[in-house]
């Protein structure tokens, strides 16, 4: 698998780890020890996903999530968190994360993470007559993975991208909060199923007039979520 990834974690142990594992598996592994140096690398490189752990010397990982997210809006990323507290996911979450860990976390665990988070980012889908949906005033061109509101571009995370499209594939359906898990994070996820409401509300902050009154990303109570119809 062709990727690039950046891991910026200040545990050597834990990065080379982490590097091993993700090499064996065919990507191609920078490594910073700091979210400066992290940084560097990344306006340096083609960067796919980055791994980013959140207690960094200097400025934090959601600081580095941030300006990557405003610089490189496409790139996948991962947080790596050492607490347990729900809110470290959620503002990871809020700062423009695709996915998170806790540690310790298995390394084939992780892998299996970047593979599918690799795939939400290059799913290989090819040009042909399909590859318009429309919902308007929404449009999503899957070759160009470019999202439109009345014509006017507007920036996803890969994980915002892919929740999108399975919507706009699938006008009116309701999904449960583990079929969205599952049909977007590509494996059966092991951790707080919270990761789809904080995307959910992220892509409605980025779409809806008012994101507080949703109009086309509706809440199916006790169930999940989905997309308004058009008349």
């Amino acid at each position: 698998m062709d990727k690039s990834i950046l891991i910026v974690e200040d545990e050597s142990s834990i990065r080379k780890f982490v590097k091993i594992n993700l090499e064996r598996n065919g990507f191609n592994v920078f490594e910073a020890e700091t979210g400066e140096d992290g940084l560097l690398i990344a306006r340096k490189e083609n960067i796919d996903i980055a791994i980013l752990d959140i207690m960094l010397p200097g400025i934090d990982g959601f600081q580095v999530c941030k300006l990557l997210r405003q610089e490189f809006p496409k790139m996948g990323i991962i947080m790596l968190t050492a607490k347990s507290q729900d809110i470290d996911k959620i503002m990871g979450l809020e700062y423009g994360t695709d996915d998170y860990m806790t540690k310790p976390f298995n390394p084939t665990e992780l892998v299996l993470r970047v593979k599918s988070l690799a795939r939400r980012i290059d799913p290989s889908e090819k040009t042909d007559s399909s590859n318009l949906l429309i919902s308007e005033p929404f449009k999503i061109d899957t070759y160009s993975r470019k999202f439109f509101k009345d014509n006017v571009e507007i920036e996803l995370t890969p994980t915002e991208y892919a929740i999108a499209k399975l919507f706009l594939e699938q006008p009116g359906r309701a999904f449960k909060r583990d079929e969205i898990l599952n049909l977007v994070w590509g494996y059966d996820f092991i951790g707080d199923s919270k990761i789809v409401d904080v995307n959910i509300r992220r892509l409605r902050a980025k779409i809806e007039e008012d994101p507080s009154n949703p109009v086309y990303i509706e809440t199916v109570w006790g169930i999940g979520y989905r997309w308004k119809e058009n008349d």
